[in-house]
């Protein structure tokens, strides 16, 4: 899982050197691809339940799966979520960012660093003798202290051999204390951060989930082994 996450940071590192204006999301798809099979590993997310690309590329108030087209060209002062997922022998690696188009906004800055603050609130209850909800808590704590509100309707999960294992991880308290964390868990935590209100609709791609409101959106996410001592974080260098 380790190789694996080494492979998605590299795809993150190259993607972050290509966003920006006049760049179109299958430019960011392909360059993702074209690393990914170089290491001998494959795209997670490409023809997972039909999904047509090797990432998800979510732009503005797009909050995930969104798909990456030729069509869709960044323009300065946008924001964009990065999710990406690559298997190595078996083993799954799965993180996610959220960038600026050039100059952006300042409360898309905000909600950029909240949103990656919250992450790591999260990840800093990855002990063993904890609880999944200690996790959920923070995340929910961090970015509602800052304005911000958290989406219910998608979540993190556990991942390991397959993407999307149990245990499933919200980014909110939902009235129960979840499992006991244990060393060898392998959790993908992922915070969805909204401008405005927390609520989600799917566009008719049946693909693209959007705020409800059309204001802004951030992702970001690690994938985080539970050990004796520190969280140990797999989809960093």
């Amino acid at each position: 899982m380790r190789q694996a996450g080494r492979i998605v940071v590299e795809v993150h590192e190259a993607l972050r050197e290509r966003i920006k204006p006049g760049v179109t999301t299958a430019d960011l798809d392909a360059l993702a691809y074209e690393i990914i099979t170089k290491r001998d590993a494959k795209p997670s997310f490409k023809g997972y339940k039909g999904f047509p690309a090797s990432i998800c590329a979510s732009i503005n108030q797009e909050v995930v799966h969104g798909i990456p087209n030729k069509k869709r060209v960044l323009q300065e002062g946008d924001i964009i979520a990065i999710d990406v997922g690559a298997t190595y022998k078996g083993f799954v690696g799965d993180a996610a960012f959220t960038a600026g188009v050039g100059r952006v906004s300042q409360v898309a800055s905000k909600l950029i660093e909240t949103t990656e603050g919250a992450l790591f609130a999260g990840i800093s209850q990855v002990y063993a003798g904890k609880f999944l909800d200690d996790i959920s808590g923070a995340i929910q704590d961090y970015a509602e202290a800052r304005g911000f509100s958290v989406v219910r309707e998608y979540v993190g999960h556990g991942v390991g051999r397959q993407m999307h294992e149990e245990p499933q991880i919200p980014n909110y308290r939902a009235g129960k204390r979840g499992p006991l964390l244990k060393p060898g868990m392998t959790l993908a935590i992922e915070p969805m951060v909204n401008e405005g209100v927390w609520e989600t609709k799917t566009l008719r791609d049946k693909w693209t989930v959007v705020t409800k409101d059309g204001k802004l959106s951030a992702h970001f996410e690690h994938t985080v082994a539970v050990t004796e001592g520190e969280p140990d974080i797999l989809t960093k260098l």
